[in-house]
């Protein structure tokens, strides 16, 4: 089968772990790259990728690599890219993307001059002047950085966040994929009691009950490259049912809980979509006074930030107060996500490790405390 490059873009911080997944799932060539792990493989790996990945945002296609510092030079990029190999005569192929640090950083004329050689060379290869696009959709999407052009394939369709089960979700959701490289992090693999105290919509427990199953994220949704005619059927059912064999059955402790009873409801829905309200549950608790559910474990929160649900020195009381409640927990491993740049102040304890995500638009930092025998705040 034909070989292909394939680019996963990433949320920051979560490049390393994408790249350690890909791996572990057979891909060849694995490179990770500021904000973007590449790969190489066929149709069958990007089917698998798309199913499988927990920590990667989208699979595309990359049709072409080259260097442009000019208009001229973006169109003869695309022009002598092999798009008539993706997109058949009747696909509509809309064009999206980013500039950043480049010469050419309009990205709307970009995107004109992109749309324009894509359909000269389209149309010159099928023969006609014009292109109905009354087909299938093929979303083409450019990065421009440090004037180099990768033009892609989008195979994925929605952010592979979406992973069908949250329909809707609480004031300040966590992207899925973050959750996930969070709980990756802790290297959670179903045996210990598993806590999140403010669980929010269930995005926390949830990825960490798929976790634990070993079940593949992608399961139950689907991806833009099925409606690609270049693409067999099969592989898709073929990787569905690899990842389905490569499940595990288990008696796993995961709970969420939250002081709001609309939370908890939520999250009990959409733990049902996401088939694991067999292995999670949900109760109503203030993290602050709430008795341990047990002797130890592993706590992953992603507590409400002052920019938005909270004031700031609300959320400050906030972690002063967990921290003193957790204070004499020692068998518990404590992992928080925040914005908060004194969280450890408040909190009463210097981290062991640090790790920088972006919840959103918003720089957090990861807090990981996993060695109960030190002490102290960070000075």
């Amino acid at each position: 089968m034909d070989q292909f490059v394939f680019a996963v873009p990433c949320l920051f911080g979560l490049e390393g772990i994408a790249g350690d997944e890909l791996r572990r799932l057979g891909m060849e060539n694995v490179k990770v790259e500021d904000r973007r792990v590449l790969f190489t493989g066929d149709a069958a790996a990007m089917a698998k990728a798309n199913i499988c990945l927990r920590t990667g945002e989208r699979v595309m296609l990359v049709l072409a690599q080259f260097t442009a510092k000019s208009f001229e030079e973006l169109f003869q990029g695309v022009y002598h890219a092999n798009l008539e190999d993706f997109i058949p005569r009747d696909g509509e192929f809309p064009v999206k993307g980013h500039c950043l640090n480049s010469q050419l950083m309009s990205v709307s004329d970009c995107q004109a001059i992109i749309k324009k050689a894509a359909s000269k060379r389209l149309g010159e290869k099928y023969g006609i002047q014009w292109l109905p696009e009354t087909g299938t959709k093929f979303q083409l999407h450019f990065t421009i950085l440090n004037d180099q052009v990768t033009l892609s394939l989008d195979t994925s369709g929605p952010g592979l966040h979406k992973r069908g089960y949250r329909a809707v979700g609480n004031d300040a959701p966590l992207h899925e994929t973050l959750a996930a490289g969070m709980i990756q992090l802790t290297r959670y693999r179903g045996r210990e009691f598993f806590w999140d105290p403010f669980c929010g919509s269930g995005t926390i427990p949830i990825e960490a009950a798929l976790i634990a199953k070993n079940r593949a994220p992608g399961l139950n949704r689907q991806f833009a490259a099925e409606a690609y005619p270049w693409v067999d059927k099969a592989c898709w059912e073929l990787a569905k049912t690899e990842a389905r064999d490569k499940e595990f059955k288990g008696d796993y402790r995961i709970m969420g809980s939250d002081s709001d009873p609309t939370c908890v409801s939520l999250s009990f829905a959409n733990a049902r979509k996401a088939g694991v309200s067999d292995c999670v549950t949900f109760k109503d608790g203030d993290a602050t006074k709430m008795s341990l559910p047990t002797d130890s474990g592993i706590l992953v929160c992603n507590p409400p930030y002052g920019e938005r649900m909270m004031e700031q020195q609300s959320a400050q009381r906030l972690y002063s107060a967990l921290g003193r409640h957790l204070k004499f927990a020692n068998d518990w491993k404590k992992f928080v996500i925040t914005s908060e740049p004194e969280f450890e102040h408040y909190f009463g304890r210097r981290a062991d490790k640090k790790r920088k995500f972006y919840n959103g638009k918003i720089k957090c930092d990861y807090y990981m405390f996993t060695d109960n025998s030190r002490r102290g705040v960070r000075k």
